[in-house]
């Protein structure tokens, strides 16, 4: 291979793991504002199996995803931020500035951070895309406060386990479901109360919650808002059938919300911060090397992991 090519993992079609290939692709140059990273580790997220099967509208062929750490190795004109040799994280514009399973990626400057020294590039790609939303949601749109009761939907998957950290930081009471077998998981990272959404019905046992984070979607952020105390907020991260729910809340008397993460370099630097002091570490589940990405991609699709699955490029 040359210089000026590099291995990525691309599709020509929609469909299973199965179509996922390793390639060798032209090396991306920086454009203005671009950072050029040598990819080290790319994070996965259920958005990438929804993009490869086809759920998801997108311009083929693709090379997915959008979580990544790794080292400058050029910068573009106007960049001010960070040089070649920065350890940087980052989880590229979303939707469209997907690319990060390969060796090299172009992005945006300023939808990076410096990476926290007290993380490894593995540990680093796996918390961008989840954390920025559970930031987003929690501090941005429902600005928790110390004190508050906040309501986690999927405690220990990879939104959620950021979620219930972030939700801690601040001084929150935390509720979080899970199935039994991922209690001790939850008290570990910080839910004071883990609840088993197998057992219970959530949406009738749990009252007065301030804020509920909705990793669900659909019936299930509708059901949710019963949880809510009058004034509470729902932030639903799959928004869809919104006017129904906004409807809904009005009727309760709460609100609700439905987010998309975006690109963001001030919560990413919020986010190193709390990776930093030792407040906010991600949940691996599992590492593959870029080769094998249809089978993170398999296993990923499940829905039975917890925490985080990661492609390690070098």
């Amino acid at each position: 291979m040359s210089e000026n090519t590099m291995r990525a993992i691309s599709q020509d079609v929609v469909g299973g793991p199965e179509v996922l290939t390793e390639v060798d692709l032209p090396r991306p140059e920086p454009g203005l504002s671009e950072l050029l990273v040598r990819v080290h580790a790319a994070g996965l997220n259920p958005t990438d199996w929804k993009h490869r099967a086809g759920d998801m509208h997108a311009e083929l062929p693709m090379v997915l995803g959008w979580d990544v750490s790794g080292v400058v190795e050029a910068v573009g004109v106007g960049v001010t931020l960070f040089k070649p040799g920065d350890e940087v994280f980052g989880m590229l514009p979303y939707p469209h500035g997907r690319g990060a399973f390969a060796e090299y990626v172009t992005g945006t400057a300023r939808a990076f951070a410096h990476k926290p020294l007290s993380l490894d590039h593995t540990q680093a790609a796996a918390i961008p895309l989840a954390a920025l939303t559970a930031w987003q949601a929690l501090v941005d749109t429902a600005n928790v406060e110390k004190g508050q009761r906040v309501f986690v939907h999927a405690a220990a998957g990879g939104v959620g386990h950021f979620a219930v950290q972030i939700a801690k930081a601040r001084g929150a009471h935390v509720l979080g479901t899970a199935s039994a077998g991922k209690h001790e998981f939850l008290r570990r990272i910080g839910v004071d109360e883990p609840i088993d959404y197998r057992e219970v019905d959530v949406a009738e046992a749990v009252r007065d919650a301030d804020v509920v984070l909705d990793t669900i979607g659909d019936e299930n952020a509708l059901r949710s808002l019963r949880i809510l105390r009058p004034g509470g907020v729902l932030v639903t991260i799959l928004p869809r059938g919104l006017d129904e729910l906004h409807a809904e809340a009005d009727r309760l008397g709460v609100r609700a919300e439905g987010l998309l993460v975006e690109a963001d370099h001030g919560g990413m630097t919020a986010i190193a911060a709390l990776a930093e002091s030792g407040e906010l570490r991600p949940e691996i589940a599992e590492t593959f090397p870029l080769a094998e990405a249809a089978k993170a991609h398999a296993l990923g699709e499940t829905g039975r992991t917890t925490g985080k699955l990661v492609l390690v490029v070098r």
